[in-house]
């Protein structure tokens, strides 16, 4: 799990740094052709990180149920987020992050729901979550790459 959490952290490390260098106008800029935006993209990140990590072991989320249906999937950003939301994502990245690797370390995941993702994996461990949790941040950074050409 080490490597996972290492790759995990450098991933939020380069979202952090979309937080830092855009100002809050354009991270709620959708550019022409995007269905959302750089901070509806980060948000979502940490609500799927939740989902799949905890909800799905039947354990308590760190995130509001209101967090939750703002960037669950299916959603677009609905209106423009202000500078306390950008501030509570930007802390949530890293929280949610150490409490999970704490959260390993004390292996509380006993029970998982195994879930087949839309990219047609299915997980089947709170283990396989946070390694495919990667991957879902990955997609997204990569998104939002193309998002930062165009605002």
């Amino acid at each position: 799990m080490q490597a996972t959490f290492e790759i995990n952290k450098t991933s939020r490390n380069l979202l952090l740094q979309f937080l830092e260098n855009h100002s809050l106008e354009n991270l709620n800029k959708i550019p022409e052709g995007f269905s959302n935006n750089l901070i509806w993209n980060i948000g979502h990140i940490v609500v799927v990180q939740q989902m799949l990590v905890y909800k799905l072991s039947g354990l308590p989320m760190m995130i509001s149920d209101e967090m939750v249906e703002k960037y669950k999937k299916g959603t677009k950003p609905e209106h423009n987020i202000s500078q306390e939301e950008v501030n509570e994502i930007k802390k949530l990245l890293f929280s949610t992050l150490e409490q999970a690797k704490e959260d390993f370390a004390n292996d509380i995941f006993d029970n998982y729901m195994e879930f087949t993702t839309g990219v047609g994996f299915t997980v089947k461990s709170a283990k396989s979550a946070m390694e495919f949790n990667n991957y879902h941040e990955g997609l997204h950074t990569g998104i939002m790459m193309q998002i930062k050409k165009f605002i």
